[in-house]
């Protein structure tokens, strides 16, 4: 029988000593070790030569064909992915609890008609997935439920379906007998991750994680676990607001800045594919402080509504507030308007929301933001039918920023009249084959008169 050996794990980065040690070496944190049981097999076989049955290969020898990739059936999934699921992938998903991640995940299986699909669950009854799969209202007679945790019984059920695809709700109830500490640990879940790797890539078949995160919004385990995996998907968004937006993290075969977006609905989650109207609020007047930001995630225009609100301080310190925005960026711009432009902002309370619960990192946001303060703080209302993008500089020049022809052609497309832009992002592109009327700026005074 296996020794049982005793070994404290960092809970933030999995870096394993023989003793506790208050200060992580390898991440710095402190007092993240905690004692774990594990056993390892002791197998004479271990470390022999003669188990070695890899063969080096010579690079132009290997097939350099293009990747085998499974239709999702969901065009903002797709997206995100590179262009669908590439078989023998591991892609893990994480989000908060109750963001819709088990949901998405039996959307996908249950629209795979055609395929065979394994659906582990170690969370849910089987009687509960089926209220959720007849809420949805899809039914695909390949799509097999089984609730269990134990890796070995997995494998064997594996190997009697012989699923197109394998579901796991969640990584953190899965546990092996390698490993005596209980399931959620950081061994148990590098062990069992680990595991489902090598069946994926043996069998070519792609598997999709459902895993926690922690309280600060990253993902539950050890890092290693991101490593193991192929790609790493992020599902967020406010359990307040309908819409959630799923992320690339990290992706072995696609662009880790696409986004897909989906609203949450009583009969599962609805693909958003034009999210510009959504995030466009419908104004039955006009209010000061609100400017149309043209941005872009990834190869995806959007255009989002940026709203300020600019008020006396009623204390010695303003307020700085944001919601969806750096606020660090925020204080940046504000400092760069009181420089250069001469707004007495310093005592002033400064509020900013991006509407619709979105979070956005995109710089081409900077003059949408600052046009939404201006508008606050002289209480003018810009016009509906005008859009901003361009990005702004400590010296309050707008510099050029990428994607300048998708901006413009989405805000054609939505019924813009205007786009306020850099000019500077303007020197390759023809305006003759557009109908919007494109104003240059190049610094946030010209921005301000075209405001005023």
């Amino acid at each position: 029988m296996a020794k049982a050996k005793t070994i404290f794990f960092c809970t933030n980065c999995g870096h394993q000593s023989g003793k506790w040690i208050g200060k992580c070496p390898s991440c710095s944190e402190w007092n993240t070790f905690e004692e774990e049981v594990v056993s390892k097999p002791t197998s004479k076989d271990t470390g022999n030569i003669a188990n070695i049955k890899s063969v080096p290969t010579a690079v132009q020898d290997i097939s350099s064909d293009n990747e085998k990739r499974i239709d999702t059936k969901s065009i903002e999934l797709n997206r995100v992915l590179g262009g669908g699921l590439v078989a023998g992938s591991v892609v893990l998903f994480g989000g908060e609890p109750g963001i819709g991640k088990s949901t998405l995940l039996l959307q996908v299986a249950l629209n795979l008609e055609g395929k065979k699909i394994l659906y582990i669950s170690g969370e849910e009854s089987q009687q509960q997935i089926k209220m959720r799969a007849n809420r949805i209202g899809i039914q695909n007679p390949e799509c097999y439920l089984l609730n269990e945790t134990f890796t070995d019984s997995i494998f064997k059920h594996c190997k009697d379906v012989n699923p197109d695809l394998i579901v796991i709700d969640s990584i953190q109830t899965l546990h092996t007998d390698i490993i005596d500490s209980s399931p959620g640990s950081i061994s148990q879940i590098r062990e069992t991750a680990s595991q489902l790797q090598r069946y994926a890539k043996s069998t070519n078949i792609p598997v999709l994680l459902i895993g926690h995160i922690t309280k600060d919004g990253n993902l539950a385990g050890p890092k290693v676990l991101e490593h193991m995996v192929d790609t790493v998907l992020q599902f967020e968004g406010d359990r307040h607001y309908g819409f959630r937006i799923l992320r690339s993290v990290k992706n072995r075969f696609g662009s880790t800045s696409e986004l897909g977006i989906y609203e949450m609905q009583s009969t599962g989650l609805r693909e958003v594919t034009n999210p510009s109207e959504i995030l466009l609020s419908q104004r039955d007047e006009l209010t000061s402080g609100v400017a149309i930001a043209a941005m872009v995630e990834g190869q995806r225009p959007l255009l989002i509504e940026t709203q300020a609100l600019i008020g006396t301080a009623a204390y010695g310190t303003p307020q700085r507030s944001s919601t969806g925005f750096d606020l660090r960026r925020l204080n940046m711009l504000l400092a760069v308007l009181e420089k250069r432009s001469g707004f007495k902002l310093s005592t002033k309370d400064v509020f900013l929301n991006i509407a619709g619960g979105l979070k956005v990192d995109d710089p081409a946001i900077d003059i949408a933001v600052v046009a939404a303060i201006i508008s606050s703080f002289e209480d003018v209302a810009i016009p509906p039918n005008v859009c901003f993008a361009g990005e702004i500089g400590l010296s309050g020049e707008i510099r050029a920023v990428s994607h300048v022809e998708n901006r413009i052609s989405e805000a054609e497309k939505l019924g813009f009249e205007k786009i306020v832009l850099s000019k500077y992002s303007l020197k390759n592109v023809n305006l003759k084959r557009y109908k919007i009327e494109v104003i240059p700026v190049s610094k946030v005074g010209e921005l301000v008169d075209v405001l005023l």
